[in-house]
């Protein structure tokens, strides 16, 4: 099974960007986690990080193509208000699951956080475990493999 993991803005900037929120590791780092984890469960992960909406959404749209079977997607702050995204996902859900993930808990932080415009499109959300929310959402995947 191809899963993609789909990481948005400013993620990239992981271990120097707020430790406090996301820690001190690297988005290198998390995903070589990712990977070994994936691997574990014979799955095979693919990366994608971009800071551009644009980007992500042609990501998402080729998943239907490329026999994707599931998207883990961190959209970073496109959460709170891309519908462009939202009606990407929402476009290929039927058939790829999409399981929303962030690394820090939204519902502590700034108010304007609080709010995903694509939780309700999503398979699921997983939010304030940090890389566990990833490995978590891998656990699904190799779930419903079964």
């Amino acid at each position: 099974m191809l899963i993609y993991v789909i990481n948005g803005p400013n993620l990239n900037m992981l271990g120097r960007r707020e430790p406090e929120y996301y820690g001190a590791e690297t988005l290198d780092g998390i995903n070589k986690e990712i990977r070994a984890k994936a691997e574990s469960l014979g799955i095979d992960a693919e990366f994608f990080q971009s800071n551009a909406e644009g980007e992500i959404i042609n990501f998402i749209q080729n998943a239907q193509n490329a026999g994707c079977g599931g998207i883990i997607l961190n959209p970073g702050a496109f959460t709170h208000y891309s519908y462009a995204i939202r009606d990407a996902v929402s476009a290929v859900t039927a058939d790829v699951p999409v399981i929303e993930v962030h690394l820090s808990n939204l519902y502590r932080r700034e108010e304007f956080r609080h709010k995903s415009v694509l939780a309700a499109v999503c398979t699921g959300q997983i939010s304030g475990f940090g890389k566990y929310g990833y490995m978590m959402a891998l656990e699904y995947f190799a779930a419903i493999k079964m």
